[in-house]
């Protein structure tokens, strides 16, 4: 008799009421940011949390109505995309040359690169103003890409080294003895075989560049702004504009959902796989 059938019924009920409870925690902020954005100021303010209401979308052709929000999701698209790609790419290089080269502090190196990411991004941000100051980087696309590279590529590389490490050094060494050369072992046997750990390290990467706000506040102006600065432009001397800022928040959260359930299906796939017998 397997282990989940002599659990007792207690047990059971508490654990999927356990599960119930946190799906509820997690979607709960989820449902009401949207049920907000469905409502007028007015409704917003005098029915408080209320679900039962009649829906507008008055404040979601207001946001996409106005001429700044292509411009703003054009900045967060190519921030988001480009940061990831370079991280990746520079992610992926550097964990296969940690796991598979014989260096002095190799593993001392692949080990302390997480406690890079542990430094809080509002920390960086007076240090950074500076410094991109004086390279010519503020106020730039270039500049906050080249900074969101900087802060999650400690993370990649840690991630993807643990990937690379569970490739069997003797399929690189087989495709080596049948002709492929260092360049093709690495894109052709090792790339394909940690493609679940690209797509974890992709999914991170892209929903810190795209929800970041910190640091986009600060290096951004009016022409290079993202989307999570756009939305503070709704709290003003007058009031907060919640209406707004909800259905904002709303269609921000929209593309980092399509690419995690894009990227999740490399990730599903690659754990498959491993379980089916030949």
């Amino acid at each position: 008799m397997s282990t989940a059938m002599k659990r007792h019924p207690a047990t059971v009920v508490a654990h999927y009421t356990a599960l119930v409870f946190l799906a509820v925690a997690c979607i709960a902020p989820i449902v009401l940011m949207f049920a907000t954005s469905l409502k007028l100021q007015t409704q917003i303010f005098t029915n408080g949390i209320n679900f039962f209401f009649t829906p507008t979308l008055e404040n979601y052709r207001e946001v996409l109505g106005e001429g700044s929000f292509t411009r703003y999701l054009m900045n967060s698209l190519i921030v988001g995309v480009v940061s990831t790609v370079i991280t990746l790419v520079l992610g992926c290089m550097a964990a296969y040359g940690l796991a598979r080269f014989r260096f002095m502090g190799r593993k001392t190196i692949a080990y302390t690169t997480l406690l890079l990411r542990t430094v809080p991004l509002a920390v960086l941000a007076v240090p950074v103003f500076m410094v991109w100051s004086q390279a010519g980087l503020i106020n730039s696309l270039s500049g906050l890409i080249l900074l969101y590279v900087a802060v999650n590529l400690p993370f990649a590389i840690w991630l993807l080294y643990g990937f690379i490490l569970q490739v069997p050094p003797e399929l690189e060494e087989a495709a080596a003895i049948d002709g492929c050369g260092p360049i093709q072992v690495f894109y052709k046997v090792v790339l394909p075989l940690i493609k679940p750990g690209i797509a974890a390290a992709s999914i991170f990467t892209f929903r810190i560049a795209w929800n970041e706000f910190i640091l986009a506040l600060v290096l951004t102006d009016r022409a290079t702004r993202t989307l999570p600065v756009a939305a503070s432009l709704y709290i003003t001397d007058i009031g907060v504009d919640w209406g707004k800022i909800m259905a904002l928040g709303s269609l921000i959260a929209i593309p980092p959902l399509i690419f995690t359930f894009i990227a999740a299906r490399q990730i599903i796939t690659g754990l498959t796989a491993g379980a089916v017998k030949g």
